[in-house]
């Protein structure tokens, strides 16, 4: 999903083309976490500009450092959780954005 292309000045990320897509930057609390969650209708890409982060994908737990990404496929099972240091995560959703397109299977803070 990531291109990098290397021109005379330094080089350039691209993480989408042509793709209808709905860009946020996500801002976690060293402490917290998100919901244990999955969506029907779109894909994430998520690149941690500031972290640590651990990400729960499926059954898999991983530890990503700044610079790092991930991609979470539609209908897959996933977490964002804090490694202990406030954190800084580039989201890209692709796909039919939604924020009703959530589908909470665990959530600290009690909601449906």
């Amino acid at each position: 999903m990531v291109t990098v292309e290397k021109r005379p000045w330094g080089r350039f990320e691209r993480f989408t083309l042509n793709e209808p897509c709905t860009v946020k930057l996500v801002y976690l609390d060293g402490g917290k976490r998100l919901s244990l969650q999955f969506h029907n209708n779109r894909s994430e890409f998520w690149k941690v500009i500031r972290g640590p982060v651990k990400v729960q994908l499926g059954e898999e737990t991983k530890v990503l450092e700044t610079g790092e990404s991930i991609t979470i496929p539609k209908k897959v099972t996933h977490r964002l959780i804090g490694a202990g240091v406030d954190a800084l995560i580039l989201e890209i959703s692709i796909g039919d954005f939604d924020e009703n397109d959530i589908v909470r299977l665990e959530d600290d803070y009690k909601r449906p």
